[in-house]
């Protein structure tokens, strides 16, 4: 069976294309096949055939009829002013050609197909083909049974992989990366050929394409909406996925509703900034949200919104709480903040409910009465909360589930709903974004990295509501990174977490990775001496005249952010460097918390101010459990944050190197 994408044919196709579709589909496996889909490209090609020893064929199909295969003889005895058979096709097809400016002689042949005509009178109402003109086929050539084969058409000599790149890149523009997308180094070869962007690779272009229908007439499905996921690694292209999808699906349905939801605002920025390059507008029946704006938007009218408390006083308050409840047991004050932010994750539960919960993946275990404990002390947290008027962002999913299952809320309803960075999405999370997909046939599509936020806590898309099974695609290579950054941090992950396995995460593939700069270190004796000196690299690079937009700084806290946000700019001038989270994407070095930093990338990029995590896993106040789980957080957000680079990686630290780090760079 051939290779074709999409795998299945749309149902809004013309039936003519429809059947040629199924026939190109029973060909061999040497045949890769591309179906048209950009709406936005009137008057295109239907069918781009490539074999696997590179022959190119490019196919029109006509709708013509038997009323229109006129005899040749005939048609040069009367004066008729209708377009001969297959000349629109051919005009097509000739455009194409010639905006494609392609070498000449390039060996590539043209067909137009005629499925409702029979083979013998299409050839009857042609004259002599002549050089560069389509070939022609009728109706046989669909049949499994036929002497009309689709080889016959194919040019003899094979086509060079760049000018197929070319090809493909004018056939499917719906997957052509533009460099300024990418964090990729332009390939000499590709800029000599005209091509200044990349293509999604086969595995890419099949999750974009699989599965767009919305209407509802399209399929009887069993479900109420229809789910995609895709887990992929860092680097592997799951953003511009997401962004190309909801481009198609916006030109194939115009008059549907949009919704795009991430986790940070930063990320959310960046979306709406990158499609907005590929489309040059932002329609407006696209809703571009965090999970939080998306929640105040449909906040009641007659509720008050409450800033939530901040970090710092909604640590005092669980010391407090720990201090009246818990002191006198083996359960710390870590313990006690993540079981209350786990308990808000979930449905709203009451008391009997959390004592028999399956808490997998929690990294400690509770007895009996230690739940029994833990619950009367969350109740105590959550008394204070209430008597000083004030809420956790914990609080805004379980008061918004609650006022919609009290019909005090009606959810916007959305005909699809994507889901950037959905690892970090919680299960009630979840619950509430599908609760806005309209009844029969909306879509959820949600893309993740399975070895962070909540799938990296042992989490399965089943036990956060959805049923991934069959419905989920794997993409192990990353084109955002170097070979030489991957495996650092590749090594540093295993080194810090050795017994997890290669099931647990996802591995990337390192086959034919581009090669560059080792990953630098600097070691510094002071946080000041750390700040100083990120903001003279970044003015070196910046004067070497590296793009300010292509520099991304991360540091481990918001204080370090400020800071370093002043040094930059009393170095090389106001607003030379911003905070993404407050500002919309543009020509300023971006520096963000690690904590925000998932989803974004740039070509070079600081890590900064790691000291404090590695310091915040020696502490004496942690449990074997606590520090076993703190130790996998930390790796696994070190990780993301490194896999930001596609580049440069530069990090800081001061002090002492830990093991890990001095054993890698060592080596």
């Amino acid at each position: 069976m051939a290779h074709i994408l999409p795998e299945t044919p749309p149902t809004f196709l013309p039936d003519v294309v429809h059947k040629t579709f199924t026939a190109l589909k029973r060909l061999p496996d040497s045949f890769n096949i591309w179906h048209h889909l950009a709406p936005w490209v009137a008057d295109a090609p239907d069918f781009l055939i490539i074999t696997h020893d590179r022959k190119v064929l490019i196919v029109k199909v006509s709708a013509s009829t038997d009323l229109d295969a006129i005899p040749a003889a005939q048609l040069l005895l009367i004066d008729d002013e209708r377009p001969n058979l297959g000349e629109k096709e051919a005009t097509v097809l000739g455009n194409f050609i010639k905006a494609l400016d392609l070498p000449q002689g390039l060996p590539i042949e043209t067909l137009v197909v005629f499925p409702n005509i029979a083979h013998k009178a299409v050839m009857k109402s042609r004259l002599n083909r002549q050089p560069g003109e389509p070939h022609w086929a009728g109706r046989e050539i669909l049949s499994e049974k036929t002497n009309i084969s689709w080889e016959r058409y194919l040019p003899t000599e094979s086509v060079n992989e760049i000018w197929l790149e070319k090809i493909r890149q004018f056939f499917t523009p719906e997957t052509v990366v533009p460099q300024n997308l990418t964090t990729r180094a332009p390939q000499p070869e590709k800029i000599e050929a005209g091509l200044t962007g990349y293509l999604l690779d086969y595995d890419q272009e099949k999750a974009l394409k699989t599965d767009l229908e919305l209407d509802p007439e399209g399929s009887q499905l069993t479900d109420d909406f229809r789910l995609n996921i895709i887990n992929g690694v860092a680097g592997s292209g799951k953003t511009l996925i997401l962004l190309y999808r909801l481009r198609l699906l916006c030109h194939l349905y115009p008059n549907k509703k949009f919704l795009v939801l991430t986790h940070n605002k930063p990320l959310r920025n960046d979306l709406e900034s990158r499609f907005y390059r590929l489309e040059g507008n932002l329609p407006e029946n696209i809703a571009w949200h965090t999970f939080f704006s998306w929640c105040y938007k449909m906040w009641p009218k007659g509720e008050t919104w409450v800033q939530p408390i901040s970090v710092k006083k909604k640590a005092a308050l669980i010391q407090n709480v720990w201090q009246n409840h818990l002191q006198d047991t083996t359960i710390s004050e870590y313990m006690l903040g993540g079981e209350i932010d786990w308990i808000k994750d979930q449905r709203p539960i009451d008391k009997e409910q959390y004592l028999t919960a399956d808490r997998r993946g929690r990294g400690f275990g509770l007895t009996v009465d230690q739940r029994q404990r833990m619950w009367g002390a969350y109740q105590a947290y959550q008394k204070q909360l209430n008597q000083a008027i004030a809420f956790d962002w914990g609080d805004i999913p379980q008061r918004l589930w609650r006022w919609i299952e009290q019909g005090v809320v009606s959810p916007p309803r959305y005909d699809a709903i994507l889901v950037d960075e959905a690892q970090f999405f919680a299960p009630l999370w979840i619950d509430l974004v599908k609760k806005a997909l309209k009844p029969n046939n909306a879509h959820l599509f949600l893309v993740a990295d399975p070895t962070q936020g909540f799938l990296g806590r042992n989490t399965t898309w089943k036990s956060m509501g959805v049923e991934a099974r069959g419905r989920t695609y794997q993409l192990k290579k990353s084109y955002r990174t170097t070979l030489e950054i991957i495996q650092f941090s590749t090594l540093f992950y295993r080194q810090r977490l050795p017994d997890e396995k290669d099931e647990d995460i996802l591995v990337p593939n390192l086959l034919d990775m581009p090669t560059g700069a080792v990953p630098q270190i600097i070691p510094l004796s002071s946080a000041q001496d750390e700040i100083a000196r990120v903001a003279n690299e970044v003015a070196a690079f910046l004067g070497q005249g590296f793009p300010r937009n292509d520099i991304y700084v991360l540091h481990a806290n918001h204080l370090g952010v400020k800071a370093l946000i002043e040094a930059i700019n009393h170095r090389m001038g106001p607003n030379t460097a911003m905070e993404p989270k407050k500002t919309y994407p543009g020509n300023y070095v971006r520096v963000t918390t690690i904590n925000a930093g998932a989803g974004l990338e740039g070509p070079i990029v600081f890590l900064v101010g790691l000291r404090a995590l590695f310091e915040e896993e020696q502490s004496l106040r942690l449990g074997d459990d606590e520090r076993a789980a703190l130790i996998e957080e930390n790796t696994r957000k070190v990780f993301m944050a490194a896999t930001r680079a596609g580049q440069r990686l530069v990090f800081t630290y001061v002090g002492d190197l830990p093991k890990e780090l001095r054993s890698i760079f060592r080596n």
